[in-house]
Formats: structure tokens, C-alpha cells, sequence
């Protein structure tokens, strides 16, 4: 449909209209000349969304173009088009599918980025309904490809795509594969001969990474997100393949009923969307689930807080949800509020801040780790993902960079992968200028200037010198760090300082520090001096397995490392074992066993223990009676702690005997639950699992407040 050179042309026109301020246009002929850029760069972006599945711009700027249409438009009613993307619904037909019309118009919702949204939203339905108070069921917006689905005397006879809202594809035969779907269901009980039910088909977060991870393993591109690997699903034209596909249907909408005699029960005897919602639930189908997924509300402010609690969650929830969805309870009120072209004025999506953004790469460095391994970094035009401004990102090593094909000058989706770590999704390859720089591995070390390594079967380029200056700081900025041994005020920034100024070479020189001359540093007073000083000493008496996850030792992380303290008295004591007595031990196989056994059989490495030995740091376990006061009890924790970080509780409760998992399960014994806790809560109520605050916690374990 769009040329090459059309694409990048319409993406480069979509980063100018992003940044434009409507506001500022106060001439109609300049409006007419927006609004034709707008409504073009929509339908562009329509048609790489809907009908291709491949996106090249994030949601949250889809929806930014789309509102500065709206504006633009109201400003300037009379430049308003009929065949404005405001005036309808995307169309997303496939070729190849037979066509069916709707029962109902499947239209897309409002959306609002915002409490003020929300509360303007309670306003117009008070004014149009009459009335004063308004009750609002409120439950996640699932983010999948939209379905419809018809039964009539209790059979699935029709499934359908959203399509362009009034007609959608044929895809019946590929949602039969799916289990969440019932193939029949007794609607006759409730007096319903003909329904029509919308829904999302999804992907589980899990399953969608399992199946990027075994596309990295053959080579082929990454799905950019579970949405369009749910969309691109349906598209299959062999339904054996598409289950294959573990999808999985929620329904959150009865949008059409006839019964015997051709009456709509919706107003009438289904008087609530809450009610719709569990008669739906109780005959098997997946929707949000009442009282714990989907609630009703009588008051916006409570609605908007119940948004807020969402939005904390929505990261350990199964599936992607990309906000929250309001609507008015009272199915009998929906005549009245009406629709628009585009979406029913009795609902309103509240869109979560973006997780996704497109920005460009400016340039790309190179950064030495505490193992020597080299690791591209790209340098970002600044761009906002989260409430956060992202202006770099990890490419990861040569071969993902290879993989995706990434260039200096690309423009390029990111993600903040578990809405921490910003990831590349995808190349905008369609922006391309033919400007774009393949990306140069160095050869030589960006620190200490000798040449890096590639050792056989590995991805990642190494220094191997043990005296470069990156790997020092970084070695030590790690052994200080709170996971190791916990030396606050001590952090990358003062190692670096300290390194540079000669007073801090090699690990051990943190037992020997200079306070008087670190006192008349600039940004160094005397009690500063003291908590650091106080810090350092108390770091002497960590138990051992944070002593040797903090030395660095490759491939070994805190897990390991307590697997290592259990089985030695002291730390010095593994420079005697083999490689096949290490590989006797749990979750340690032949490659990380090797990388103990070089680690400890390098003579520096040694030296450094005897001489942290020396210094008074403890290297033995130290002879306790172990209390089994938890002994068979497995504790899960969800939510923010007060008295304790994560792993703190964590080695608290092990130190008693106890087991702590990360997830919910039957075996679970206790959930402590913190503040603003996430999907576990809810998991744990469902199977009936006991809850503790973290004050009853403290108790159970024999600690006073």
C-alpha cells in the first residue's frame, strides 16, 4: 500500500506532528493543512497497526496524534471531513477471510491520561443522565486483539474480528481452538435464545517470552509485544497451527440479547454491566473477575484511586493490560448517553503512562564490566516511558545488535522491559534515510586500551586484564554494593573518586582507608567521614556467602553464592576443591563450577582473601545454632516492607528454618502482605492462602517493634 520512501517520509512527518503544539494555531488554512498531515500520518499508522500487526510508533504517541486531530477539529469544526479518523473506527479487514456484519457496532473507546479526564468524564454523564450520583463498574483494559463472539441456544456459532466496527472477519474456526472459549454454555437459563459477547484475545506475559526466546534461538525477529503475536495468531490461516498458540480469550461485554420473542434483556432483566459480567463468569467464561478484578463504585475519586492501585500492580499481573476501563453500571442509562462515531459515551478507557516510545540513537559507547565483559550501550534523544526519561539503552552484545540490525541514526522502539530496564523492541527500519552508521566493535579495550577477547561459544567480548581501570571500580563499587557486603557511602561515584586519586587500588584498600585525608575532600565532612568509617567496619562481620558473591566471581550471584558458604567452613577452603566435587553441588553445573574453580585457583585472587582475612574481615562461618522455629513453612511476599528490604526478610526467614518463594502456590503457608501489594494478593485470597501484615510477620518471627 506505501512505498519505502512513503513510509519514511509519513514516519519522519509523525516525530514533527508529535512535538507540535495545536494550541498555537490560530489561522483555519494552516488548521486545514494540520489536519491533512494528521489525518494521514492516523491512517498510515491504522494500517501498520491493524492490518499488518507491526507498529512503528508506540500506543501512548498513536493516541497523543489522535487527540491533536480531535482538538484541532473541535477548534475548527468546519474542517472536519467525513472520512476523518475521528469520524470512524480503524478499519483492520484481512484479506482472505469472509466478511460478517456486527450484531452491534464495534466501536473503540475514549481515552483519558489523567484524573482530571476521569472526573470531567463523571461531569458530562451527571449532566446528560440528570442525575447525581452515578455508579461505575471499573476493571483492566486488556491489551489483545478484539473479538466477538456470538451464541445462539447455547452454541458458539460465530466468531468474528473487530474490523472496521461495523463489519469483521470470519474468524470462527481459529477462536474455536481456543479453551477460554466455551464451545456451548446455558444462556437458556437466563432466558437468552441470540448473544453477542466482546473480548480480547491475549497471550500470557510468560508465554510471550518463551516464544521470543526460542525466535532468538533460530534467528528469527522478535515479536515487538503479546498484543500483535495475539493479533498475528488469529491471522493464521490453518487453525491446527493457531492452536499451537496457547492463546487465551477474556470477555469483559454483552453487547447484544434477544430472547424467545426478540426482546433485548439488556436494561431490563440485565440491569447492570457488573451483572453481565458474573453471569458470564459463572457459565465458564474468563472475565474480569467480580469483586477482585472488576468493582463497582458509587464515587470518580474512589474510581480514580482504584486506577492508582491498578496501575502500581498491573507489572505482576499474568497478562498485558494497558489501563483501566470505567463504565457506567446501569445498562438502562446507555440510550441515553449515546454514542459518538468513534466510541459509546457511557465508557472510558484511563490509559497507564506508556511503556513504550519511539526516540532515535545518537551514538553508541562501549562499557568495561566488573568480569571485563563489554557491553554497547546507545546514546538516546531523550524520551519519557513510564514517568521516567530514558536516554539510554543497553544493546547487549554484538550479535543482538547484528540480529536487529541496529544502526546509529535508526529510530527505534523501546520498552522498559519489566518496566525497569529500557529494552530495543524493534528497528524502525520503514524511517530509514540511508544516513544510518553500522555499528563498529572496538578491538581494543575502551579503558586500558589492550585487545579483547571473544572466548569459543560466547557472545560477549572480554577484557582480560585483571588491572583495568574499568574493571577495578566497577569490582569494587560491586563488593561495597548493599547485595555484597552492604558498605553504605561507598558507591560507584566515591570508589571512582578515590581510584582516581590513588587511595583506593584494589579491594582490600577499603580496610585501609585514609579518613584523615578524606576529611578534607571536597563533599567529605567529619560525621560523613564516621558513617562510612562505621560502615566499613561493620562490613567485617557479613555472614560469609555475601563476601563471596562480592568478589566478583563470574557466573556466581547471590543464589549460588549461598549454595557455596553452605557446603565450606571457611572461604579460603574452596582453593582445595575440584571441579567435580563443585559439580556435586545444587544448581551448580560444569560451566559455572569452572568459573569457581579459575577463580580460585588464581594466586591474586588468593592473596586478595588472606588479605581481606588479614585486614579482620570475616572469611569463616561462623558456629551457630540454627533455629528451625520456621521449619516446613514456605512465605511469600508481596508489596512494600517497612522494616525490612526483600532480601533482609528473605535471610531472616531462612536463617529460621523457613523457605521463601517468589511465587503463590498450594504449598504456600503465609502471604505478608505490604503496602500497595501486586497480583499475589489476589492469587492467595483465591486459593485461600493465610495473610499476615508485616506487624503479625514480626511477631511470628520473635521480633519486637
Amino acid at each position: 500500500m506505501y512505498s519505502k520512501q512513503e513510509e519514511a517520509k509519513l514516519i519522519e512527518l509523525t516525530r514533527q506532528l508529535l512535538k507540535l503544539d495545536i494550541s498555537k494555531i490560530k489561522d483555519i488554512k494552516e488548521a486545514e493543512e494540520v489536519a491533512v498531515k494528521l489525518r494521514d500520518v492516523i491512517r498510515y499508522h491504522d494500517w501498520r497497526y491493524y492490518v499488518l500487526s507491526n507498529p512503528v510508533i508506540s500506543d501512548y504517541e498513536y493516541d497523543q496524534l489522535f487527540h491533536k486531530l480531535k482538538e484541532l477539529e473541535k477548534k475548527f469544526p468546519q474542517i472536519i471531513t467525513p472520512d476523518s479518523p475521528t469520524q470512524r473506527i480503524p478499519s483492520e479487514l484481512i484479506e482472505g477471510f469472509p466478511k460478517v456484519k456486527h450484531l452491534t457496532p464495534m466501536l473503540s473507546l475514549d481515552n483519558s491520561y489523567n484524573a482530571a479526564d476521569l472526573r470531567d468524564f463523571d461531569r458530562r454523564v451527571k449532566e446528560l443522565t440528570g442525575l447525581k450520583e452515578v455508579e461505575y463498574a471499573v476493571e483492566p483494559k486488556f491489551d489483545g486483539a478484539g473479538i466477538a463472539l456470538v451464541y445462539r441456544d447455547n452454541f458458539f456459532v460465530r466468531g468474528s474480528t473487530r474490523g472496521d466496527g461495523v463489519v469483521g472477519d470470519d474468524i470462527t474456526q481459529n477462536l474455536r481452538t481456543i479453551k477460554t472459549i466455551p464451545l456451548s454454555a446455558d444462556f437458556k437459563k437466563y432466558g437468552i435464545k441470540i448473544i453477542e459477547i466482546r473480548g480480547e484475545v491475549l497471550i500470557r506475559k510468560s508465554l510471550f517470552k518463551k516464544m521470543n526466546e526460542e525466535r532468538l534461538q533460530e534467528g528469527l525477529p522478535l515479536l515487538a509485544n503479546p498484543r500483535n503475536a495475539a493479533a498475528g495468531s488469529l491471522r493464521l490461516k490453518n487453525p491446527q497451527e493457531v492452536a499451537k498458540r496457547n492463546l487465551e480469550a477474556f470477555v469483559y461485554q454483552i453487547t447484544y440479547t434477544e430472547d424467545e420473542n426478540g426482546n433485548n434483556l439488556l436494561g431490563t432483566k440485565i440491569k447492570t454491566h457488573y451483572e453481565a459480567i458474573k453471569i458470564l463468569y459463572s457459565l465458564g467464561f474468563r472475565t474480569p473477575i467480580p469483586e477482585e478484578e472488576i468493582k463497582v463504585f458509587n464515587n470518580i475519586e474512589d474510581v480514580i484511586k482504584y486506577c492508582n492501585e491498578w496501575e502500581q500492580k498491573r507489572k505482576d499481573y499474568p497478562y498485558e493490560i494497558d489501563g483501566m476501563v470505567i463504565k457506567v453500571n446501569d445498562i438502562s442509562l446507555y440510550d441515553k448517553l449515546g454514542f459518538t462515531s468513534h466510541h459509546p459515551r457511557w465508557a472510558i478507557a484511563y490509559k497507564f503512562k506508556a511503556d513504550q516510545a519511539t526516540t532515535r540513537i545518537i551514538k553508541v559507547v562501549f562499557q568495561v564490566g566488573r568480569t571485563g565483559a563489554i557491553t554497547p550501550v546507545a546514546k538516546l534523544e531523550p524520551v519519557e516511558i513510564g514517568g521516567v526519561i530514558v536516554s539510554s539503552v543497553s544493546l547487549i552484545n554484538e550479535d543482538f545488535i547484528k540480529m536487529k540490525d541496529i544502526r546509529i541514526g535508526d529510530l527505534v522502539l523501546i520498552e522498559r522491559a519489566g518496566e525497569v530496564i529500557p529494552y530495543v523492541v524493534k528497528v524502525i527500519k520503514e524511517a530509514r534515510t540511508g544516513n544510518e552508521k553500522p555499528i563498529e566493535f572496538p578491538k581494543n579495550c575502551p579503558s586500558c586500551g589492550l585487545p579483547l577477547i571473544k572466548p569459543p561459544g560466547e557472545a560477549v567480548y572480554r577484557c582480560i586484564n585483571i588491572n583495568c581501570p574499568a574493571q577495578v571500580v566497577a569490582r569494587i563499587a560491586h563488593f561495597a554494593s548493599k547485595e555484597a557486603m552492604d558498605i553504605r557511602g561507598l558507591g560507584e561515584a566515591t570508589v571512582k573518586k578515590f581510584y582516581k586519586l590513588g587511595i583506593l587500588k584494589k579491594i582490600p584498600d577499603i580496610y585501609r582507608l585514609p579518613y584523615d585525608k578524606i576529611k578534607n575532600l571536597q563533599g567529605f565532612g567529619e560525621k560523613s567521614v564516621e558513617n562510612l568509617k562505621k560502615a566499613i567496619e561493620e562490613s567485617k562481620q557479613r555472614p560469609i556467602h555475601r563476601l563471596i558473591y562480592g568478589l566478583s566471581i563470574r557466573y556466581v550471584g547471590q543464589s549460588t553464592a549461598k549454595t557455596l558458604a553452605e557446603n565450606i567452613k571457611c572461604v579460603e577452603d574452596l582453593k582445595d576443591w575440584k571441579v567435580e566435587d563443585l559439580e556435586k553441588l545444587p544448581d551448580i553445573g560444569y560451566v559455572v563450577a569452572h568459573s569457581i574453580y579459575s577463580f580460585f585457583h588464581n594466586e591474586e585472587n588468593i592473596k586478595t582473601i588472606y588479605e581481606l582475612k588479614q585486614l579482620g574481615v570475616n572469611t569463616c562461618k561462623k558456629e551457630e545454632k540454627k533455629s528451625d522455629k520456621l521449619k516446613g513453612i514456605t512465605i511469600v511476599f508481596t508489596g512494600t516492607l517497612k522494616h525490612f528490604t526483600r532480601e533482609e526478610a528473605k535471610e531472616l526467614v531462612e536463617s529460621l528454618g523457613g523457605k521463601v518463594s517468589n511465587s503463590v502456590s498450594r504449598k504456600t503457608t503465609y502471604l505478608v502482605v505490604g503496602e500497595n501489594p501486586g497480583s499475589k494478593y489476589e492469587k492467595a485470597k483465591k486459593l485461600g492462602i493465610k495473610m499476615l501484615t508485616e506487624d503479625e510477620f514480626l511477631k511470628l518471627v520473635g521480633i519486637e517493634k
